[in-house]
């Protein structure tokens, strides 16, 4: 409808094309579906390119953050380490204490 095609909307509706089955579509299914102006096919295909590359630029940017939150849990994870094995340095060990007495 932001498109200005909503001679269409009643066809997609009753053909159930959701978002996920709009990412799919190519000329000629959009042509099956009764698109017949070549102007309209040619907006929402464009569309479509453009909602593809915004989806991708999306999905990157996920794995992206994600890698980086993995990235971050292992380095604090080796200062845990770091630290606990640092700690069991300094503390006495338990069989020396009962040696002296």
């Amino acid at each position: 409808m932001s498109l200005n095609l909503e001679q269409y909307v009643s066809e997609f509706s009753a053909q159930n094309i959701n978002g996920e089955h709009l990412l799919q579509l190519d000329g000629s299914k959009l042509k099956a579906l009764g698109m017949t102006s070549s102007q309209d096919r040619a907006v929402i295909k464009r569309k479509l390119k453009e909602m593809k590359a915004s989806l991708e630029k999306a999905r990157k940017a996920q794995e992206k953050m994600e890698k980086q939150r993995e990235k971050l849990r292992k380095k604090e994870q080796e200062q845990l380490q770091r630290r606990s094995k640092k700690t069991d340095k300094c503390l006495p060990d338990a069989t020396e204490g009962t040696n002296e007495q």
